[in-house]
């Protein structure tokens, strides 16, 4: 059976940083792409970052762009967003996904698997 559990979120201050924690069971985790999304209440799930299995191509969005770093331990079957200079904009749940045939990396129903999420909160 395959679980994703995320774990880091938390309240924050404005400008300050979070690290996400995403580890993965039953699945070959160095073979699928992992990545995060948010999702607000009501809302679509909306790319944050994504990487690839071998670890070497790594895709932001433009919001996440130079503010957070994407990155993967294979022999922990773990996967990090680093959060920096925080926003209250960025105030979510934010959720790993994984996925072994994923060609868009950006598009969230390419992810085969999900994690309950974690709430980020950031306070002005």
């Amino acid at each position: 059976q395959v679980q994703l559990v995320e774990s880091g979120g938390g309240l924050v201050q404005a400008g300050g940083s979070l690290r996400l924690s995403c580890v993965a069971s039953g699945v070959i985790f160095r073979s699928y792409t992992m990545g995060w999304f948010r999702r607000a209440p009501g809302k679509e799930r909306e790319f944050v970052a994504g990487i690839r299995w071998s670890g070497g191509s790594t895709y932001y969005s433009d919001s996440a762009k130079g503010r957070f770093i994407v990155y993967r331990d294979n022999a922990k079957n773990t996967v990090f967003l680093q959060m920096n200079s925080l926003k209250p904009e960025d105030t979510d749940v934010y959720y790993c996904a994984a996925g072994m045939s994923v060609r868009s990396i950006m598009t969230a129903p390419e992810y085969a698997y999900w994690g309950q999420g974690t709430q980020v909160t950031v306070s002005s």
